[in-house]
């Protein structure tokens, strides 16, 4: 694969690259290494010795972006805490935005989860949320990022319940496998609504202090590397993938993380979560509280997934929407099914 296949913006971005490397141009060509595509690949600028991550993002995202990388981190103390970006180009409309990182390998949370490596990257995530609550880049992350607190859950429950009222207005009807999807999650959703006030007291009493948030906490976007410092190596969490960043509860992270590991692993990087805040003089809610904002967290992020695949269904009867509401909408039978064993877990 070659960068003439990354369509806008090449130009720009192998401009970049030719002042990052003094390898030409057919070495780089053919050293391109898909990892999300189409909008992330590795690249070797020099084979076998360095290579680099290009991403390619809107420029709203790529904003938000570089300031988590050379401001807002930096401003915490935790510089570390993130891939380092090497260098932007941007094509000539602005509409996409090339980023070059540091090649961080294939050291994840997920490919890799031992304990002390969950461990450092919970560590990382704790530095995170209790540096910056009530910090001064709060402000600055407010102009350019999303609230993801209790707002986020009601404005997403009434942007997907808007979408399908819509729909179920419209002519569009559901082939036979997903006869009744909207229906039934318009249903849900108005439930979810209805209930937003207990929600909401238990946020404004035990949600704690409004913090910088990853938001996309996933464990295949923690990596912890080994870093020079004698035997045993010391470890360097990093976070990836910051293009969901906002400002909301810590909750918010935590249920992503938490989510990500199988129910009898909860408890264990929970309590490293809390030995962690700990040290910054933090305590988490009591259990039935703290279960319900992490729960809260996850049914919002349900709710903005129905939004767009409703919305494409009642403008272009997109083919892939009605797939995509079942796919949500098993999310949420999911989260029927496991609640009681979260609720073991954490109470």
């Amino acid at each position: 694969m070659t960068t003439a296949n990354l369509g806008s913006g090449v130009a720009e971005l192998e401009g970049l690259l030719s002042e990052l490397s003094a390898a030409g141009l057919a070495e780089r060509n053919g050293a391109l290494r898909p990892l999300k595509p189409p909008r992330v690949y590795r690249l070797e600028l020099v084979p076998g010795e360095f290579s680099v991550v290009v991403k390619r993002l809107d420029s709203a995202v790529a904003q938000r972006a570089r300031l988590v990388a050379e401001r807002w981190l930096p401003a915490l103390g935790l510089a570390d805490g993130c891939a380092r970006l090497l260098g932007v180009a941007a094509e000539a409309r602005g509409d996409v935005v090339w980023h070059v990182y540091e090649d961080l390998g294939d050291d994840t949370v997920a490919a890799r989860p031992e304990p002390d490596r969950v461990v450092a990257a919970v560590d990382l995530v704790a530095r995170l949320h209790t540096r910056a609550a009530g910090h001064a880049v709060l402000p600055d992350a407010r102009r350019y990022c999303a609230d993801l607190g209790i707002g986020y859950f009601i404005a997403n429950l009434r942007d997907a319940i808007a979408g399908l009222e819509a729909l179920q207005a419209s002519s569009v009807e559901a082939p036979p496998a997903h006869a009744g999807v909207g229906r039934r999650l318009l249903t849900r959703l108005r439930a979810l609504l209805a209930d937003v006030d207990r929600r909401a007291v238990v946020f404004a009493r035990a949600g704690g202090p409004e913090t910088l948030v990853h938001g996309d906490l996933w464990t295949t976007n923690a990596f912890v590397l080994a870093t020079p410092g004698g035997p045993p190596p010391s470890l360097r969490a990093c976070l990836v993938d910051w293009d969901r960043v906002g400002v909301g509860p810590f909750a918010y992270d935590l249920s992503t993380l938490l989510f990500r590991f199988p129910v009898v692993e909860r408890a264990r990087v929970l309590d490293a979560y809390r030995r962690a805040v700990a040290r910054a003089g933090w305590s988490l809610p009591p259990l039935p509280e703290l279960n319900l904002l992490c729960e809260t967290a996850e049914l919002a992020r349900y709710a903005n997934r129905v939004i767009w695949p409703a919305l494409a269904l009642v403008r272009e009867n997109a083919a892939w929407g009605f797939p995509e509401l079942a796919e949500v909408e098993r999310w949420f039978e999911a989260l029927d099914d496991g609640r009681n064993d979260l609720q073991r877990l954490l109470c």
